[in-house]
């Protein structure tokens, strides 16, 4: 009886011990495992504008942004007529003194590092205001997130005088985005846009809508420390073509927008010198009301200049 009684007392000993150092082989191991620690994309782009068209970033929490975009006339207005085609457009210079020039003024703020609100002037008694929320943010680690996703959505109004019998819920459009961005390298990055344009009031006229949809693409080359190339292409979808007003004038929209600009961060001020096929200020008309054709060679040149300022304690 003794010796069973010691047999079991002695591999009790013993199965303790292996499970001792089974634990504290796991624990080591565990302590000595690199801990994977999450790596999140920043600076996918420089500003919160690729050129005209918004980007997935917001200004940090606590930032007040303010923005002046400023699109000039036609660098070469063929419809100026001849003779002295030449001449007319030296005259205009190249259309910095053309008498067409729209002013984008604009002030934001982040509540929050996922939330940015603002609001804008955008010429002809039009004002705008918005909302955009960062939905997924671009990160490696033990989530990986390939893209970073923001939410973007506009509301416009015509502020000018009303018109006799004119609705005030008329003067209001909206516009939708969703930015879809991945920065590929510190040197490349590349932005979808799909957008969608709502209308209170539409024209008349074949195949009208409400709603316009549209398709853009956007990105951004580094070319050096403080400087980067950007561009921007959309698609308007439909609502472009044969439509018409109450009076009877048919528009015919060209339904292609392209710009190209070089960004230059100075430190104190980000400035971007742009050409594009717009003299529009706001996105909506730009999207769903543009006029230049590009087969035409109509491109305007135009600037923007922002400056943030951080208002936290």
């Amino acid at each position: 009886m003794k010796k069973i009684l010691l047999l079991i007392v002695t591999g009790s000993v013993l199965l303790m011990n292996v499970v001792a150092q089974d634990s504290l082989q796991v624990t080591t191991e565990q302590e000595s495992a690199p801990v994977v620690k999450q790596k999140f994309t920043k600076a996918t782009f420089k500003s919160t504008r690729i050129i005209n068209m918004q980007s997935v970033e917001i200004v940090s929490k606590g930032t007040l942004q303010f923005m002046i975009s400023h699109h000039f006339g036609y660098v070469w207005n063929k419809d100026l007529g001849k003779p002295r085609l030449f001449n007319k457009n030296l005259g205009q210079l190249f259309g910095f003194n053309s008498g067409i020039a729209h002013t984008y003024l604009s002030l934001d703020y982040s509540p929050l590092n996922w939330a940015n609100a603002g609001v804008a002037a955008t010429g002809s008694s039009k004002f705008e205001g918005w909302l955009k929320f960062k939905l997924l943010r671009q990160q490696t680690g033990k989530r990986n997130i390939p893209v970073t996703v923001d939410l973007f959505s506009l509301a416009s109004v015509d502020a000018s005088p009303k018109v006799e019998g004119e609705l005030t819920a008329n003067r209001f459009n909206y516009m939708h985005q969703l930015l879809i961005a991945r920065k590929f390298s510190d040197k490349f990055s590349l932005q979808l846009m799909p957008t969608l344009i709502h209308f209170n009031l539409i024209p008349y006229g074949i195949n009208n809508s409400n709603y316009v949809f549209s398709m853009g693409i956007g990105g951004k080359y580094k070319m050096t420390r403080n400087k980067n190339l950007t561009f921007e292409y959309a698609r308007q979808f439909n609502m472009y073509e044969n439509l018409m007003d109450k009076s009877g004038n048919i528009y015919q929209y060209v339904p292609d927008l392209l710009s190209i600009g070089l960004e230059f961060d100075t430190g104190g001020h980000l400035f971007q010198l742009y050409i594009g096929s717009t003299t529009s200020s706001s996105n909506i008309d730009q999207l769903a009301k543009n006029t230049s054709k590009i087969g035409d060679g109509k491109f305007a040149l135009g600037f923007t200049i922002n400056r943030g300022f951080n208002l936290k304690k």
